[in-house]
């Protein structure tokens, strides 16, 4: 919200304070002052001039020569605006002049005539262009016939103004108002608030014998009320208004829609001027609008409606989109003589919705969106009356068209002064707290300690105890609230044990020599479907897109982290970083739903990928080029960690190579997988032999229950056994390894394997693999009788479950 001091001052006597020192006020209380701004840049001995004659250049086609009386003096000076003419008044820079941009004006000679000052247009005097009146943006600033010749043009042109750029909460809609910042403003310095004057002249004529209405959504629509303004002359709106607008950031129009805007932003309250002679139509149906029904609106576009929103008509086709945006059949012009003007209350959440869908974010809309007064809804439409009359000879019709279903009751809220000190921590007497209420304006009743305060309806955040113990609060002054340390017993904060693991997970992978990347969650539609993992795609019917994406590489949910981290690996390795390893832990989302209708399931994955080099010894000439063996050993040895058994089993996967890929299973579960990228993937981000893998980090939390422990370095010798087994090539070692540990008794501590045969000596289809077996009892010396026994269970194990023989 844009705040304009000087139009701040005409509600509320601002006591000489600087703009800095009301700023810090303001930013004490709890709305956030983000800037201080100037309207312009100040500018010196720029006057009121009156054009007295106005004639061609003797030397030059598109320059005039004009005689400017500026009070004091007649000064000759050269001009090229083509708007130029004789009796005007405009804003003459003097010989001395400075400008915005330290523009200094001398006296100089223009194609051989002397030229003394210069007549300047707004965004000479600082006006960015963008609020400058379109009438006025090719050429200079023709002030109006009421103003003072010699006069200083820098609080005409409200050049000297401040503006107050608040950062307003949502809570906080009753500050999207002028009037509302006045009341915030009266409540700091203890001053009152003088409203508007909303009295209107009107004729004997009624609005309702010329407008009929008919709402058939009071749901959406409890309040809207109809005025029929007359003779309407539509031109520039008076200077005053201009100045203010712009200081708004609002472009100055015409007066019709410059006045609709200026209550807008004095009562917080949107209207809308229907021109009637447009508007086809005696009768006003508000309705919801049909589907796939039509409009286009003030801004040239056709917007496609639905039944979820609201219109306005004239019975038969939609003229404005509630609470957003007016049709551009019913647009107010220079031609405009008769006004049909809306003030009404609009549902929030339909507005929300319409604004929404269709993109279309308003100063109207904000307002609706968060909910107006409902009792300063007609008083706008009379303030607009006024103005209207005031300012474009307009003609009110007496009793305008309302239909009201609108509850204007006010909240009432009970506190005592007890129950306030023991929240704040403060000795606050009554006499505080009434003074407190007065100064917020609030109407109250109070017997001792209790107060029963109405909260007005243009504070619609307030409804309980708590809210009105923050406006005491912040009132009284935040700064006078005592400063006291906690009581009681501390308890010193810790990590879950998920988090502990994720830690854990984190740092192991930073010790394995991998670095940690963060990737987008959202990704292309495309990518969004690579290298998943086979357990999530039966759990995911399709990839969750976005409704409004902010682009289309950023439109979907992702279903694996790893298309992202092989762009990161591609973006650095075209930097000339050929060597990298990175890992990510973090969430995919996943919907078992065609269409989502319901929050996306996030699940916890830990992914990882290498290229490149993973050691190099220059010295000593020895290098090793990353593998699949690599990258399966960082998983092991995680596994290992976390004290659980994983096995691997070939498979295919798109993207991933059919040979050098395998999923990963823990307790018989798929939890993810590993292998290479597929030679033509890595040709498509540009990479050499990579290696990735994605495993579901939340199932390896839930199923680690180890906590660590302090083993003994043990003081009695340890056994070590060989073992070779013969078995189908289809048996993966970390089958047989597991029935090795599950039969072998507790003597067993290691098991490695460290050969695999295939070939000479064995028959086809069948492979030699071989075991270290590790036996270790810290208590006391081991037997061969206890190992010989151990190892028959063994042999007896591997052949009962998966048919091996022991190799000879």
């Amino acid at each position: 919200m844009l705040v304009s001091l000087n139009w701040l001052k005409n509600y509320v006597n601002l006591q000489g304070l600087t703009p800095e020192a009301l700023a810090d006020k303001i930013t004490k209380t709890g709305i956030e002052v983000e800037s201080i701004d100037y309207v312009a840049e100040k500018s010196t001995n720029v006057v009121i001039g009156y054009v007295e004659s106005c004639e061609k250049h003797p030397n030059a086609d598109k320059l005039n020569l004009c005689q400017v009386n500026v009070g004091d003096e007649t000064l000759q000076i050269v001009c090229g605006a083509p708007n130029v003419a004789a009796g005007q008044n405009v804003a003459v820079a003097k010989p001395g002049a400075v400008l915005p941009g330290n523009f200094k004006i001398k006296k100089a000679k223009l194609r051989g005539v002397e030229s003394n000052g210069m007549i300047c247009s707004l965004q000479e005097l600082g006006i960015e262009g963008k609020y400058v009146p379109k009438d006025v943006a090719e050429g200079i600033f023709v002030f109006q016939n009421d103003v003072e010749v010699g006069a200083d043009v820098l609080q005409l042109l409200n050049l000297d103004d401040v503006i107050l750029e608040l950062g307003l909460t949502p809570n906080r809609s009753d500050a999207l108002s002028m009037l509302g910042v006045a009341y915030e403003v009266a409540a700091i310095l203890d001053v009152d608030v003088k409203l508007p004057d909303t009295s209107v002249s009107m004729i004997e004529a009624k609005a309702t014998d010329t407008v009929g209405l008919k709402v058939e959504t009071p749901e959406l629509n409890p309040y809207y009320a109809a005025f029929i303004i007359k003779d309407i002359e539509v031109g520039p709106s008076p200077l005053w208004m201009r100045n203010y607008l712009i200081a708004a950031g609002i472009r100055p129009i015409n007066n019709v829609v410059d006045i609709t805007n200026y209550v807008l932003l004095e009562y917080g309250q949107p209207l809308h001027a229907f021109d009637f002679d447009r508007f086809d139509s005696n009768q006003i149906v508000v309705r919801r609008a049909k589907q796939n029904e039509t409009m286009t609106t003030l801004d040239g576009q056709t917007r496609d409606l639905t039944t979820d929103h609201l219109v306005i008509t004239n019975g038969q086709e939609p003229t404005a989109l509630a609470g957003v945006m007016g049709g551009a059949n019913a647009e107010v012009s220079d031609t405009t003589t008769t006004v049909l003007l809306e003030t009404a209350y609009f549902d929030p959440k339909a507005v929300r919705m319409a604004s929404k869908h269709h993109g279309l974010r308003s100063e109207s809309s904000a307002r609706f969106e968060k909910g107006v007064d409902p009792n300063r809804v007609y008083a706008a439409g009379l303030r607009a009356c006024q103005l209207l009359a005031a300012h474009a000879n307009g003609t009110v019709l007496s009793e305008p068209m309302i239909f009201d279903q609108l509850d204007k009751s006010e909240k009432q809220v009970v506190m005592t002064t007890n129950r306030i000190n023991n929240r704040l921590g403060t000795e606050m007497t009554n006499e505080d707290i009434a003074l407190t209420l007065k100064k917020l304006g609030f109407l109250f009743e109070q017997n001792g300690e209790t107060f029963e305060v109405t909260i007005p309806t243009r504070r619609q955040d307030i409804s309980q105890f708590e809210d009105m113990l923050e406006e005491v609060a912040r009132i009284y002054g935040y700064d006078l609230l005592p400063y006291t340390l906690p009581q009681g017993v501390a308890q010193a904060g810790s990590l879950t044990k998920a988090q502990e693991l994720k830690r854990f997970v984190k740092n192991y992978f930073e010790g394995a020599g991998l670095k940690e990347a963060i990737t987008y969650s959202l990704t292309t539609d495309n990518r969004a479907q690579m290298l998943v993992s086979p357990e999530v795609k039966e759990q995911a019917v399709t990839p969750i897109r976005l409704a409004m994406p902010m682009s289309e590489e950023h439109s979907t949910l992702r279903l694996s982290m790893l298309p992202e981290m092989l762009d990161s690996l591609a973006y650095n390795v075209a930097r000339k970083q050929y060597n990298l390893g990175y890992y990510e832990v973090g969430t995919i989302f996943i919907s078992a739903e065609e269409k989502v209708t319901k929050q996306p399931k996030e699940l916890l994955r830990a992914a990882a990928a290498i290229t490149g080099e993973w050691l190099t010894h220059p010295w000593q000439q020895e290098k090793k080029v990353v593998d699949f063996f690599l990258i399966k050993g960082i998983m092991e040895g995680l596994f290992e960690r976390l004290h659980v058994h994983a096995t691997f089993e070939p498979t295919k996967i798109d993207g991933m190579h059919p040979g050098r890929t395998a999923i990963v299973k823990v307790d018989h579960k798929v939890i993810g997988f590993v292998g290479q990228v597929h030679p033509q993937l890595q040709k498509d981000f540009d990479l050499k032999d990579t290696f990735v893998f994605d495993i579901d980090l939340a199932y390896l939390i839930e199923q680690h229950e180890n906590e660590p422990n302090f083993n003994k370095i043990p003081r009695f010798p340890t056994v070590t056994r060989d073992i070779a087994l013969v078995v189908n090539e289809t048996v993966s070692a970390g089958d047989i390894q597991q029935t090795i540990a599950k039969n072998a008794g507790s003597l067993l501590k290691e098991i490695q394997v460290f050969d695999l045969y295939q070939g000479e000596h064995l028959e086809t289809g069948k492979k030699s693999l071989a075991f270290h077996l590790l036996y270790l009892d810290p208590e006391r010396t081991l037997t061969d009788d206890e190992v010989e026994a151990s190892y028959q269970k063994i042999l007896l194990a591997v052949k009962d479950e998966h048919k091996a023989e022991l190799r000879s």
